[in-house]
């Protein structure tokens, strides 16, 4: 019973876990670990590396200890999930260094013993894996005054002030696609293919990549393409598999699971916010999208809570927070065995998004809503991506998506949601229900914007005849889809039934809405188009001198609306030679609209064309010369669910 201080440390008691044979990159991880754990003489160096489950914290800091030239000895590792696995790796300490002490002395004192040895000696290196709670281990950082500690964990805080920390990411895309392909080929060439798509839909967690790695390597008839198709069938028992070589334990399903339960024990609220966030994107997730689900205090915690375990990850000066998608995937498949993935919490969970994400969507006219539905728009394509069809309120998100993609020029992602969107309420609602001619009336307005002219005119001819026979003639609905009728037959050059139509709509507006309504100041603006185009200059310029007057009165000056009247009437002087005017008009619709819009918005581009054109022409007799081709439009009247638009565009 020498005293510790005079015990030297038995070459061989080193207990390192076995170094994978395939490690992959992490460079830059192993070069800190170099700088965070040198100098530091005569003192203990603690450093906490720290990430979400399955990303690899052991398997970094094994090979670091095994392959570094750190020079210390003996190395030490201690499983810490627990106190009781702490004192257990302690006893286990205290006898490799003295084997006869094992029978002498009760665990309490060995572990004392294994402390002293820690106190009194320099040079060791002791590894603390897989801590869950920092008070587990307060006592070995307490008595360990000397050598190097490095921990691991899920916690990303907690830690004392003085241990540096290291936070540890997923691999880079070609690391994963490395370790995939080398797990899949150790026995000889094999099929890859799909290989990159895989690691990508894994997110390149390398527990993940590894575990699909051995399932391809056991069965040598799958390919990682098939890999996937099995995820997107069977996410369930995919993710909870395990495979030769891998621990049952060890799957991602069961470690977060793990994970989840030491985070719901203290705040429940924080596992209904992550089945929550799984149906929206992984990244850039707007804290609006959290609101709603708890009070603030309740929230705070609960967001706290994740993020404090790595399972996601908050950016303070964005306002956003990012989970890692293979934690989404996982946390939106059901399995009746894991209490937090109960088939009706994942639907009770998938109900809350959509209905948060819906509150979450603003007027998509007024410019100054438009940052935020950019930054919602991938979570409105994930969701879409991730949810079912019959739900009327996706149903609504999708159809306000299309209209706000529409408005914004990006017709082709508008159409795709436009006749998804159609399609559910044609099979939920029926044919005749005033949403779905809402919604048909809308694809049709999108088919006409990009030129797809007759089936647009198919689409609303159908359509306003189905208007008159269920709302009648005089709906406001009605006079949308008559409207949109007249645009796509004046496109097409037919220019008299056009202009029959119009008359007959303004004449309708004025009754049934009243002469300040903003559909009546629409069909004014169409109509006097309609005359433009008739060569009845007189009449369109009357029209658009009134109508750009009305606008400014009843919208306000800079709205989107007033800017193409004021576009319309300045191409109407253009038309007539009065130049100056025009060039006076088409300069200060360009600045509002570059300053309201923004310069890329499709009505920009346009008045900018404008200006340009007349600015060349200037100088010319004829004003016809130079006019660009799309200058001047009909405007097409949208619906937003039975509510009209009033202006969908130019």
């Amino acid at each position: 019973m020498r005293p510790a201080a005079q015990v030297d440390a038995p070459p061989g008691i080193d207990n390192l876990p076995v170094v994978p044979g395939r490690f992959v990159g992490r460079e830059h991880e192993l070069d800190r670990l170099d700088t965070l754990l040198a100098g530091g003489a005569g003192q203990v160096v603690v450093s906490a590396v720290h990430g979400l489950g399955g990303i690899g914290k052991s398997t970094l800091v094994a090979q670091w200890a095994a392959t570094r030239p750190h020079g210390h000895s003996p190395i030490l590792w201690i499983t810490a999930d627990t106190a009781q696995a702490v004192e257990q790796g302690l006893v286990g300490f205290a006898t490799a260094l003295q084997p006869g002490l094992a029978q002498a002395l009760s665990p309490e004192d060995l572990i004392e013993r294994a402390l002293q040895w820690l106190a009194s000696h320099t040079g060791w290196l002791l590894i603390l894996d897989n801590v869950n709670d920092p008070a587990d281990i307060a006592t070995v950082l307490a008595r360990a005054r000397t050598g190097r500690v490095i921990v691991t964990s899920r916690l990303a805080t907690g830690w004392a002030p003085a241990a540096s920390t290291l936070r540890l990411d997923v691999l880079e895309p070609e690391e994963s696609l490395r370790l995939l392909t080398g797990i899949i080929t150790a026995d000889g060439a094999r099929n890859c293919h799909g290989a990159t798509e895989l690691c990508q839909e894994l997110g390149h967690l390398p527990l993940a990549v590894k575990q699909a790695g051995a399932y391809l390597a056991q069965n040598r008839f799958d390919t990682p393409r098939n890999y996937l198709h099995m995820l997107a069938q069977y996410p369930a028992q995919i993710y909870e598999q395990g495979s030769v070589g891998i621990d049952s334990e060890r799957t991602i399903a069961r470690i977060w699971r793990i994970t989840l339960d030491q985070v719901a024990t203290t705040t429940p609220t924080a596992a209904e916010l992550l089945r929550t966030l799984a149906w929206y994107a992984p990244d850039d997730i707007p804290l609006s999208l959290c609101r709603g689900l708890a009070d603030p205090p309740a929230l705070g915690a609960a967001l706290g809570a994740l993020a404090a375990y790595s399972m996601i990850t908050s950016d303070p000066d964005s306002g956003t927070l990012s989970i890692h998608r293979l934690v989404q995937a996982v946390t939106r498949s059901p399995d009746q065995t894991d209490p937090h993935r109960t088939p009706e919490a994942i639907e009770r969970a998938r109900d809350r998004a959509t209905t948060i994400l819906r509150a979450a969507l603003t007027d998509y006219r007024d410019p100054a809503n438009w940052p935020v539905w950019w930054a919602l728009l991938p979570h409105i394509d994930a969701f879409a991506t991730h949810i079912g069809s019959d739900n009327i309120t996706t149903a609504e998100i999708l159809n306000f998506t299309a209209l706000f993609l529409h408005d914004q020029g990006v017709s082709d992602r508008a159409i795709a949601l436009y006749e998804r969107n159609l399609a559910d309420y044609e099979r939920v609602l029926g044919g005749d229900h005033p949403d779905t001619l809402g919604s048909r009336n809308n694809l049709a307005s999108a088919y006409w914007t990009v030129g797809r002219i007759d089936e647009a005119i198919a689409m609303n001819e159908r359509n306003l005849a189905d208007y008159e026979r269920v709302l009648g003639g005089d709906h406001p609905d009605t006079l949308s889809s008559r409207n949109n009728l007249a645009s796509a037959y004046w496109t097409v050059g037919r220019i008299d039934e056009a202009i029959v139509l119009y008359e007959r709509n303004l004449a309708d507006y004025e009754r049934v809405l009243g002469g300040d309504h903003p559909n009546t100041l629409v069909s004014h603006n169409n109509l006097a188009s309609a005359y433009w185009t008739v060569g009845r200059i007189d009449e369109a310029i009357a029209m658009n001198e009134r109508n750009l007057a009305d606008y400014k009165r009843v919208l306000g000056g800079d709205h989107p609306n007033t800017l193409v009247s004021r576009n319309n009437l300045a191409i109407t002087y253009e038309r007539v030679g009065r130049i100056g005017e025009a060039i006076v008009l088409y300069e200060r619709n360009f600045a509002d609209s570059e300053r309201v819009l923004g310069g890329d918005h499709p009505h920009t581009v346009i008045f900018r064309d404008n200006l340009a054109q007349v600015r060349r022409s200037e100088a010319k007799i004829s004003g016809l010369v130079g006019i660009h081709p799309d200058t001047m439009f009909p405007s097409r009247e949208g619906t937003q669910i039975r509510k009209s638009l009033g202006y969908g565009g130019l």
